[in-house]
């Protein structure tokens, strides 16, 4: 090619063959390259043949261990139990926070702004108490595993 021609731009038709030829190009190096890794793989020499599983796996688990894992079934089943307890309390304690939380409300429009009934004063420290309560409830995990 003459070296004006070098210098010369290219027009829009012919960058555009040149890139399909270099996509073409290197995506026929890539799938060379990984068929000539996956030959290589294969013949590293005699596949020997290994068990899936080695001989301890295929024995039966003595009874100590036996008695370990029907142990740890029955701890789970009782932190499941212990924590499903647990969330139902919860669910109610939190509903009777709510219904507290609306009487208190609807006992604060009826007062007045400067005074407050004592029937409010001990729902208030009612609510506190019970949100309290529900606050260490969701603090504590039972012995998980």
């Amino acid at each position: 090619m003459p070296p004006d021609q070098l210098l010369k731009p290219m027009s829009k038709q012919n960058r555009r063959w040149l890139r399909c030829g270099l996509v073409v190009g290197g995506g026929l190096l890539l799938c060379a390259g990984l068929t000539l890794l996956k030959v290589g793989a294969q013949s590293n020499g005699p596949q020997i043949d290994k068990p899936y599983l080695l001989p301890e796996a295929n024995r039966l688990p003595d009874a100590n261990a036996q008695m370990k894992m029907r142990d740890n079934q029955a701890k789970q089943q009782n932190f499941d139990a212990a924590n499903a307890e647990r969330k139902k309390q919860l669910s109610d304690d939190s509903a009777k926070l709510l219904t507290l939380a609306m009487a208190l409300k609807a006992e604060v429009d009826k007062t007045n702004k400067d005074m407050l009934s004592l029937n409010v004063i001990r729902k208030a420290d009612e609510i506190e108490k019970l949100a309290h309560n529900v606050k260490e409830k969701m603090k504590v995990t039972v012995g998980g595993s």
